[in-house]
This record gives C-alpha cells, structure tokens and sequence, in this order.
C-alpha cells in the first residue's frame, strides 16, 4: 500500500512514518503543512493518508474534503490530539475512514491500517470516553431543537442584538419577536427570569465551524 503522511510536530511525523514503513508499506511523502500534501495526494492518488488536523495553511478537515469533492480512492486516517465531538462529528460527515487519537496512537496504527485494507471505517472504542463536549458541539444540540425561524433569532441573541433590533434585521414585529423568544425558553428548558435567554446564548459567541 502507499501513503502520504502529513503532521506540523517533526517527532509525530516520523513516528508515523517509522511505522508505516516497518508494515512493509510504501511512504510516499511526508509533509509539515496542508498545502503540500495536497499538492502531492492530488498528483500521487495514494491509498491511504495518514493526516494531522491542526496544520498550517490546511487543516487535515479541509484536505479531506478535497479529497471527497475530487473523488480520490484513497482512505482517510485522522490521527489527532482533538478530542471535541464536534471536530468528530465534521469527520463524520466527511466520512473519513478512520479517525485515531495520538495518546493511543501506537497501540492502534498498527491494527488500524490492517483493518482498512480490507473494510471502509476503523473507529476506536476509546473515543467513546475521551471525546469532549465543545461549545460547537453544544449549540448544534441546541440548534436541533428551534425552528428555522427560532434559530435566525438566537444567533442574534447570541450576538446581544435586543427585540427590537432583531425585529427590525428579520422585518417582523416586536411582538412575533418576543413570542420566538418565548418558544425558545419553553424548548431549551430554561426558566423565564429576566435576561435567561441572553445569559444562556452568550457562551455560544465564539461558536463557529470546526478547522473548516
């Protein structure tokens, strides 16, 4: 099998490397940035890539969505320090085949890139304890639960925007403003005391899309 391998920490990268050569497999190249092993897994088509998520100028997310938009064969392994469920999740979606964490890396490589060769996912049971609730993952709980409507008024929320400012954004009337609002308490659970819903919304303002 042929494998490129991209990590920003030289000793993880090596690691990797040193491993994947010791199976017997072919590296085909290694990288310290996202850029470059695009550059080369676009022209290389390998079979597998071994990808850190946090790199410079592209995360390991957004090559692998390159490589799903392009088509490529080739199987996806994340091996990463990120535990929050919401990068997890943005994985998923990716359908990345196999997603490792470096603290077990060397206990499950090796049985990772066995099973690949011949199935199309590989996750670890350790996930299941060590993934994180991140306050990305928290307001897609939370978004879950509102209407289309109801969510439009809750990023305003988020960003401390009053009843009148919202309705004046969306074109509707204090009052639907106020009965949205009143919706979203009910649906999240909160209790109706004054400012609640602001106070609940503003841990979310930093919130965004996962190394995308």
């Amino acid at each position: 099998m042929h494998f490129i391998i991209a990590d920003d920490h030289p000793l993880s990268l090596l690691g990797t490397q040193v491993l994947v050569d010791s199976l017997g497999h072919v590296v085909l190249g290694t990288y310290k940035d996202g850029q470059s092993a695009w550059n080369s897994i676009k022209i290389l088509k390998p079979d597998f890539v071994i990808l850190d998520i946090s790199m410079p100028e592209m995360s390991g997310l957004e090559i692998s969505e390159k490589i799903r938009v392009h088509q490529l064969p080739t199987k996806i392994i994340l091996l990463t320090s990120h535990k929050e469920k919401s990068i997890f999740q943005k994985a998923e979606e990716l359908q990345i085949n196999a997603y490792l964490l470096k603290q077990y890396a060397l206990d499950e490589l090796r049985d990772c890139i066995k099973h690949l060769s011949t199935h199309e996912k590989y996750f670890s049971r350790k996930l299941n304890f060590d993934l994180e609730k991140d306050v990305n993952y928290l307001k897609g709980e939370v978004m879950e639960q509102l209407s289309f409507s109801e969510r439009k008024v809750f990023e305003f929320i988020i960003e401390q925007k009053t009843t009148k400012e919202i309705a004046a954004l969306l074109f509707l009337s204090e009052k639907t403003i106020e009965a949205h609002r009143a919706a979203i308490i009910r649906k999240l659970g909160l209790e109706p005391q004054k400012n609640a819903l602001l106070k609940f919304a503003v841990q979310f303002k930093d919130a965004s899309h996962p190394l995308s």
